[in-house]
């Protein structure tokens, strides 16, 4: 297995159009390590940096693994796989009691400048580092949004992420 470096600007218009369909997003700390599935997020520039941020919800196992390690990997299926499967699982099963890498049959690849996993099946990477975090102010989202997306008032934390790295896993898996 080879990674290819990127430009992740020039990767940007696939990433983000495959963003509302789902890509995982992977932490890893203290030896555990867990994948979700995420459909919100942003890809940009903050403070001259290239950055990816991420809103994961405050129950979520993923939320334990970025309190304890600030970093996480991006993770993005090639334009032309069907992965519904996977990301209908990793975004509906708990890290906490389910390996989702191992029920999956995901191949984890080791993150080069961060702790947290890249994933063969998924080839595009970002590695990033967290430098941002804010909890959402349930007090400035509008009613309709809270009712809408946050009925049981589970509401998010917004990480940003410096990409350190971007490359595409290439070889056999």
């Amino acid at each position: 297995m080879r990674r290819i470096p990127i430009n992740i600007y020039e990767y940007a218009g696939q990433i983000l159009e495959q963003l509302p369909k789902g890509i995982l997003l992977s932490s890893a700390a203290n030896g555990k390590m867990d994948t979700m599935t995420i459909g919100w997020g942003t890809l940009g520039t903050d403070w001259s940096l290239p950055v990816f941020t991420v809103f994961v919800r405050e129950s979520r196992y993923t939320k334990v693994l970025l309190d304890q390690n600030p970093e996480f990997t991006i993770n993005v299926p090639p334009k032309e796989s069907d992965v519904r499967r996977i990301l209908g699982f990793c975004g509906t099963k708990s890290g906490r009691t389910v390996d989702k890498f191992k029920e999956m049959n995901l191949t984890v690849v080791p993150g080069e400048k961060v702790a947290s996993p890249a994933i063969a099946e998924f080839p595009i990477t970002l590695e990033c580092k967290i430098i941002y975090e804010q909890d959402q102010d349930p007090a400035a989202i509008p009613d309709e949004i809270k009712r809408r997306c946050y009925p049981t008032g589970d509401y998010h934390t917004a990480y940003t992420g410096q990409i350190v790295n971007a490359y595409l896993l290439v070889g056999d898996f």
